[in-house]
C-alpha cells in the first residue's frame, strides 16, 4: 500500500511539472507562418538596434497581428538570434559565419 501511494505522488509531481508548458501553448492564438518569421528576421537584421518592440511591430513591411509578432519575438530570443539592449531596442546577434571564423583562430583558443 505504501509503495502505491509513493508511485502516484511521483506521477502527480511529474505531471505538475509538465503542466505550465501545456498552458503556454494553449494560450497562443495564432502560430506564425515561416514566411512571417523570415520577414521579421530580415527586418531586424536590416534595422539592427533602431526600434523598440512596439515600434518594430508598427514598421514591419507587412501587417502582422501583435500576438503573432510576440510569438516570433519569443522564438528569436529563445533561439538567441536577437537580444534586447538596456534601452529596450532589439539587435541581431546571430552571425554563424563570423563565429566559425573566430572559432578556427588558434590565437583565440583556450590554453590547456
Amino acid at each position: 500500500m505504501e509503495k502505491e501511494r509513493f508511485k502516484y505522488s511521483y506521477i502527480n509531481g511529474y505531471n505538475m511539472e509538465q503542466e505550465p508548458k501545456i498552458k503556454e501553448i494553449k494560450g497562443i492564438l495564432r502560430f506564425p507562418r515561416l514566411d512571417t518569421v523570415l520577414m521579421v528576421e530580415e527586418f531586424i537584421k536590416k534595422n539592427d538596434g533602431e526600434y523598440k518592440k512596439r515600434a518594430l511591430w508598427e514598421h514591419l513591411p507587412k501587417k502582422v497581428m501583435y500576438q503573432t509578432f510576440c510569438v516570433i519575438i519569443d522564438y528569436l530570443l529563445y533561439s538567441r538570434k536577437i537580444s534586447i539592449d538596456a534601452e529596450g531596442k532589439f539587435g541581431w546577434i546571430y552571425y554563424p559565419e563570423s563565429a566559425h571564423y573566430y572559432f578556427k583562430r588558434k590565437d583565440l583558443s583556450r590554453r590547456k
